[in-house]
């Protein structure tokens, strides 16, 4: 994801003493948040929206920033709340002093939120329970500043757009360039006051007796959204529904789902117009991130793989038909690359007191040196799953065209490395998916200058020439040798230039700076070169020792930066924090490098994790680990949901269940690794080749399953 902040510099900052900042990114770790992309809402636990990120979102624009209840004369007293799903929340208070004839509350208010797109619907009920009427003044505030996604994230303080009146329907309306909301009561309050914003209703409930009352706020763009709503009814996967000895992981799994179900948008360019053929493809995360990331939807189509290939489909077509096609430093679109993300209108922070650098990314942005090998890659994952051989085939040129972009963007570097470096100024200064300005650092805590060489985008490239080299030979089309002798030069000149050593033995510098030299940090990175192919058995079992010891494996996952780091920060983005999808990748590959041992402690560490934030992984939290606490703490600022974090309980279930899939070869292997711990089991709504696969996993580790027509379960 892009941070916020920004800045040139390649020396560790130092802080200086003063007040403290005014304009601070806010903080949502507390916040409901209920979505349907790509409209979501943020509010306070207790269901009001006010303040900081709050509000009612559609489209990268706040509808509504304000909305909330108050009882004139009696004070609300929040009881519960939260989601109730992905797209649902409900919330309970009681209103304290009214109509009490003992110490108990008899007037209860239950507040239900629904979000559909571009919709948002607030049911008020008030209910008396107790033996006296009761009559109060109930006022409904509401208000919005109509602001752009980025200012709120850069924490500016806007100032409120007027609000005009619709009498007759008892309505709100607010407008501003091609933007309009409007916020409808049912029934119409007895007052409506659009310069305060207020909605008045005097309420008279006898004994026994509820009221409620219905907003119904819209929100819409003039020229529609860049990507509509997914229908509700055409999910791209099969459901999975685990049923195993541990409830947390069933839990893990549903939420996850659930959440990702929301996540789901539409590609407007793909054939036919009909939203039901549309392509579809997973928004990154809300709140800051609901839309197209390149990098974000490519991993989460490859992690759910095992519910089937539509997803993967659609969003495999929409980046090909954003595949770059000339050369342009403003956008820094490269033909053959794919795209880092797309945003309705240039994206602008323009800093806050701490950090004054400005970063402007062009609505379609292609600062990413990651996206396209890793799109050649869920291509080849994607065929070996079952995607049918003309779709396929129809992706083939976009594969060849990023092949050649690999080639010849590491040719262009000189040593045939691919490299990065923000050629525009104003970019993302680092464009791996650690790409925050501090990501790239060497072990005593200096910023590594660019151009730069990530280690993981090394091995992203090997894996995605050795699968476009079985693609093109299986499609009868040139290249293949050419492309397996290009991927074996380059894992000889990561073995040559990137290892380094400490006590603790050799292990992969995270990069190479503009110089060449190895930035020694020692990160998460490892896990993103297990399971590729371009380690041998001895380098894998080096990084394995080295994810399971204690200063990257903290207990509830994988630190981004080793805490023995100089620049370890438990709350750092990515310089110390822990990233759920990071972890479920290092699981993965452990596994697929044949150390499952060092794979479960970390995959039951994201479990305990997933408890902790009721079964909705944040996109990070804090890396303190259990020996800190037993709870994890959460990144203040990290979208929840987000794709790839949800995704990764799919990869999580797949690694424990040591399963791949070659319907080509006709094979389909269930090699249970650390299922047992989990067991027994079983796992229904996978998928291979459009066909269900169900699994089960008996407590002694035995195992069942029912092979897909026309495949050949292999049990390892």
């Amino acid at each position: 994801m892009d941070h916020t902040t920004k800045s040139q510099a390649f020396d560790a900052p130092v802080a200086a003493p003063g007040p403290v900042a005014q304009s601070l990114q806010p903080f949502v770790h507390d916040a409901v948040i209920s979505l349907c992309a790509p409209s979501f809402v943020v509010s306070h636990p207790d269901g009001q929206l006010d303040g900081g990120a709050d509000g009612f979102y559609h489209g990268d624009v706040r509808a509504l920033s304000r909305l909330t209840v108050a009882v004139e004369g009696s004070a609300l007293a929040p009881l519960s709340g939260g989601p109730e799903g992905a797209d649902q929340a409900g919330f309970r208070a009681v209103l304290r002093g009214l109509g009490e004839v003992t110490a108990d509350p008899v007037v209860a208010l239950c507040r239900r939120r629904t979000v559909v797109s571009g919709r948002l619907e607030e049911l008020f009920e008030f209910s008396n329970h107790g033996t006296l009427h009761v009559r109060f003044r109930l006022t409904v505030r509401a208000s919005t500043d109509l602001a752009p996604m980025e200012r709120v994230k850069s924490g500016h303080v806007l100032d409120d757009v007027p609000a005009e009146a619709e009498e007759d329907a008892g309505a709100l309306v607010w407008s501003r360039g091609g933007f309009a909301v409007r916020l409808l009561s049912t029934p119409a309050p007895d007052e409506l006051d659009p310069a305060a914003g207020r909605l008045s209703y005097e309420i008279e409930l006898a004994p026994g007796q509820s009221w409620s009352a219905l907003l119904s706020g819209t929100a819409a763009h003039d020229d529609g959204d860049p990507f509509p709503a997914a229908p509700a009814d055409r999910v791209p996967w099969r459901t999975p529904v685990l049923r195993s000895a541990d409830r947390r992981f069933d839990r893990w799994l549903a939420q996850s789902v659930a959440d990702l179900d929301r996540l789901r948008l539409t590609d407007p360019l793909s054939d036919g117009n009909a939203a039901a053929r549309a392509d579809q493809f997973l928004a990154a995360g809300a709140p800051w991130y609901l839309t197209l990331f390149g990098r974000d939807a490519i991993w989460a189509a490859r992690m759910l793989l095992p519910l089937g290939t539509d997803l993967a489909a659609g969003t495999l077509r929409t980046l090909a038909r954003r595949q770059g096609r000339i050369a342009d430093p403003a956008t820094e679109e490269q033909p053959g690359k794919m795209l880092h993300e797309v945003r309705r209108t240039t994206h602008e922070f323009t800093g806050t007191a701490l950090v004054t650098d400005a970063l402007v990314l062009p609505p379609v942005y292609y600062g990413t040196v990651d996206a396209t090998p890793l799109w050649i890659t869920l291509l080849h994952d994607a065929w070996r799953w079952g995607l049918p051989a003309e779709e396929v085939e129809q992706l083939l040129p976009h594969a060849e065209s990023a092949l050649s972009w690999m080639r010849d963007h590491a040719e262009a570097g000189g040593d045939g490395l691919l490299r990065y470096i923000d050629q525009t100024g104003r970019g993302l200064s680092n464009q791996g998916w650690k790409d925050s300005d501090d990501a790239i650092r060497h072990r005593d805590g200096r910023l590594a200058a660019p151009p730069i060489a990530l280690c993981e985008v090394q091995a992203y490239a090997y894996e995605a020439a050795r699968g476009g080299a079985a693609l093109l030979r299986a499609f009868g089309r040139p290249g293949a040798d050419a492309w397996e002798e290009w991927a074996e030069r380059l894992a000889d000149r990561f073995r040559k230039r990137f290892w380094v050593e400490d006590a603790g033995g050799p292990y992969p510098a995270v990069a190479l700076d503009r110089d060449g030299r190895p930035v020694d940090s020692v990160t998460s990175g490892f896990g993103h070169l297990l399971g590729t192919g371009m380690l041998n058995r001895e380098e894998s079992a080096l990084l394995a020792a080295r994810l399971t010891a204690a200063d990257l494996d903290s207990g509830h996952g994988l630190r981004t930066l080793s805490s023995e780091s100089a620049g370890f920060n438990p709350y750092g983005y990515h310089t110390g924090s822990i990233w759920p999808h990071d972890t479920a990748i290092a699981v993965h590959g452990l596994v697929r490098a044949g150390f499952p041992l060092a794979a479960a402690p970390l995959a039951a560490g994201l479990l305990t994790a997933s408890a902790g934030f009721d079964a909705r992984l944040p996109e990070l939290f804090a890396g303190h680990g259990s020996t800190v606490g037993a709870q994890p703490a959460p990144y203040p600022a990290s979208c929840r949901p987000q794709a790839w974090s949800a995704a990764a309980s799919v990869l999580v279930l797949r690694s424990a269940l040591g399963l791949e899939s070659d319907v080509p070869g006709g094979t389909v292997t269930v090699a249970p690794t650390f299922a047992h711990e989990y067991g027994p089991f079983t796992v229904t709504g996978l998928q291979v080749a459009g066909h269900p696969l169900e699994i089960t996993v008996a407590a002694d580790g035995t195992t069942s399953a029912v092979a897909p027509e026309g495949l050949t379960v292999v049990r390892g």
